[in-house]
């Protein structure tokens, strides 16, 4: 593998430009695409790692008419901090584009041209969402209702975020224009499809034939994709933000942003390209090229489904060789949610851990969602950086350059007699670095970050058995081996460390007073020659103390507390005034929990059988997540009766039971505070 690639293009998924970057981006795209790009380099391949925003999603147009502001202005405050915040971070691409420049426009609109005079394209008529009021056709997040599912009263049109389920608005109940409120009526309007139908044949030879060596989420997705059967998947919109359809009879289009982001690849690479020199078509046409995507396991379908049935129908193009693709990392025992303000933005972050870069790089390598969702919690990252960072890494660093200038003024002393414990870190320092490389050649992170952290507890472990301070009187000569050897091994940890922790690689290569070095050069023990000299430490690492935990904590706690509430105020101004006479109509009665199930297939749902004093009915509510079935068997409960009921995963739910959401967003059931008898009314 390592020998059959010339160069490499690495791409990232764009990130949207509205809104920061937060640690779930760098989690499953970001940290993973820069070490394996950096660890690349160091072996002297030719990379090329792009990335850009990508400027023409809905959510851009729906908070720029919440802000009062178009969307190239929202576009262009996201991208600048985004950009910047990368850049402080130590992401290393080798360009950072936007979607929203004349290079895209070009490259968008000549690959459609391409595939449109290859007669790749259907133009479908069908009926789709408008909003008379605002007179626009309705994208699908400009759409909420009722989730068919779950009964989550504000999904979207192309996903409830309660259930998680993929919905398309036609499967909303009442559904909503997110513009004006008003109910949208279905009118006509035609749109240019791609096929996907016609390319199964090729995808299933390609992928499930030709790529078992992917990680089992991103293999296992594109199956299911492939055997439920594609549909064709409409290329363009009607919006008035985006690339412009570039054929006659299709004014008022653009091209849809999943059509146009992933070609932002392409267009980025042209942009470097221009600005060093270099042939962009190398990097995309030559088959000595390997093509790897960086994405979180939303964008999974995109790049290796739809994408490259684009760039195969195109012809000429290389397809990804590989999509690492990684799965959700949560924060507190929570799903990160931007609209609540539940995470943790990078900007921020630089600000109030400055010089702490690698810290959060190494907290999020180590806790790396690469096979499931996984968590980040304040006090994780407090103990990986006290416990790991502090006490074993910046530890053995620090007591090899101190001893190494209290004994020998800083330079490196020769070798003597080798005994076993040396021949046994010799052995080790040789093997280490394809250790690592091989977890880093198979994507495996979060292993090459551990077997990168274990040289250094192989340090401190040969520090701890030789005890040179104790020998250093009776034994001098001795004591040189083993300072020379530690120091060797510090060396050993500026090289490989670098990929992880670039900000703590380039501090070593100061105190160790040395020169670059590559990755070939890893596994020696004579990377520092005999006499060199190096400087005085400075302490690698420094502690984190709880208060500055409890301070991040209160910050994420009181800042989403504060989002929900004005998020709660918007829900509330916004619904209609209803009468006396409409409120009498609501049949609300005590009822009692008689029996409780989880639903299979959803994590959310529970099935209660409720007693209401004129019946027993079953009822679905969204509960499963706060409430096991034991909790609530022989709870009494409020109950609205007379809401028409409806099947939810199959199942007739009729009524619904009443609760409320407390400030940290934990359900509560309304209920009597005495028992009273079942079918009583609440009025």
């Amino acid at each position: 593998m390592r020998n059959k690639y010339k160069r490499y293009t690495i791409t990232s998924a764009l990130p949207y430009a509205n809104g920061p970057i937060h640690i779930g981006h760098l989690a499953g795209v970001y940290v993973p695409a820069d070490i394996y790009a950096r660890y690349l380099r160091l072996k002297g391949e030719d990379v090329v790692f792009v990335c850009g925003s990508d400027e023409h999603g809905v959510p851009i147009t729906i908070r720029a008419k919440k802000e009062g502001k178009t969307p190239q202005q929202i576009a262009d405050t996201y991208n600048a901090l985004i950009k910047k915040s990368f850049e402080d971070f130590g992401i290393s691409f080798d360009i950072y584009s936007r979607t929203s420049n004349k290079t895209h426009y070009e490259t968008a609109s000549d690959f459609f041209l391409r595939l449109h005079e290859k007669n790749a394209f259907k133009v479908i008529e069908s009926e789709q969402y408008y909003d008379e009021e605002q007179k626009e056709f309705l994208a699908d997040r400009y759409i909420k209702g009722t989730c068919p599912k779950c009964g989550f009263p504000d999904a979207y049109g192309d996903q409830c975020e309660n259930c998680g389920s993929t919905l398309s608005p036609a499967e909303l109940i009442d559904p909503q224009s997110m513009l004006s409120g008003s109910k949208p009526v279905l009118k006509k309007t035609k749109h240019w499809y791609l096929p996907l139908d016609e390319y199964e044949p090729w995808l299933r030879q390609w992928i499930l034939n030709g790529h078992k060596e992917w990680k089992p989420n991103v293999y296992g997705q594109c199956k299911s994709w492939i055997d439920q059967g594609l549909q064709p998947r409409a290329v363009t919109r009607d919006l008035d933000w985006g690339v412009p359809v570039p054929v006659e009879g299709a004014q008022g289009k653009v091209l849809y942003v999943w059509f146009d982001a992933p070609i932002g690849y392409i267009s980025a690479t042209k942009e470097w390209a221009e600005k060093t020199g270099n042939d962009w078509e190398l990097y995309w046409k030559d088959e000595e090229t390997r093509l790897i995507h960086f994405i979180g396991k939303d964008n999974i379908v995109f790049h290796c489904i739809i994408f490259p049935s684009m760039l195969h129908e195109y012809g000429e193009f290389i397809l990804p060789d590989n999509v690492p693709a990684n799965e959700f990392l949560n924060l507190e025992g929570d799903k990160i949610s931007t609209s609540r303000n539940w995470a943790v933005w990078l900007h921020e972050y630089l600000e109030d851990f400055p010089g702490k870069e690698d810290v959060l790089r190494y907290t999020l390598c180590a806790n790396a969602p690469e096979t499931k969702d996984n968590d980040f919690t304040w006090k994780d990252f407090q103990a990986k950086n006290n416990n790991e960072l502090v006490a074993i890494l910046g530890n053995f660093v620090n007591r090899v350059l101190v001893l190494l200038n209290k004994y020998y003024g800083g330079e490196i002393p020769e070798r003597g007699e080798l005994y076993d414990l040396d021949k046994e870190l010799i052995a080790y320092l040789e093997k280490a670095p394809e250790i690592i490389e091989n977890s880093l050649d198979q994507f495996k992170f979060r292993e090459a970050l551990a077997n990168f952290l274990e040289l250094a507890r192989a340090g401190n472990k040969y520090l701890a058995e030789t005890e040179p301070w104790k020998l250093i009187k009776t034994n001098p000569g001795r004591v040189k081996t083993i300072m020379n050897m530690a120091a060797q091994v510090v060396a050993n940890i500026t090289v490989v460390g670098e990929p992880f922790l670039p900000f703590t690689s380039s501090k070593l290569y100061d105190f160790l007073n040395l020169g670059k070095l590559s990755w070939q050069d890893a596994g020696s023990v004579d990377l520092l020659a005999v006499g060199h000299k190096v400087n005085k430490p400075e302490l690698l690492f420094t502690k984190i103390e709880d208060d500055e935990i409890e301070r991040q904590i209160k910050k994420l706690k009181s800042t989403a507390l504060e989002n929900n509430t004005g998020k709660e105020n918007e829900i509330a101004a916004v619904k209609e005034t209803i009468s006396y006479d409409e409120f009498m109509k609501m049949d609300i009665r005590i009822g009692t929990v008689l029996e409780a199930e989880k639903i299979k297939k959803s994590n959310k749902l529970l099935k209660m059988l409720v007693d209401t004093g004129i019946d027993k009915r079953t009822i679905v509510s969204g509960i499963a997540k706060y409430f096991e079935p034991e909790d609530v068997i022989g709870k009494q409960v409020t109950v609205l009766l007379n809401l028409a009921s409806r099947k939810i995963m199959g199942i007739e739910s009729q009524g619904r039971i009443l609760l409320a959401e407390d400030k940290d967003g934990k359900l509560i059931f309304v209920v009597p505070e005495e028992g009273i008898d079942n079918g009583s009314m609440v009025s």
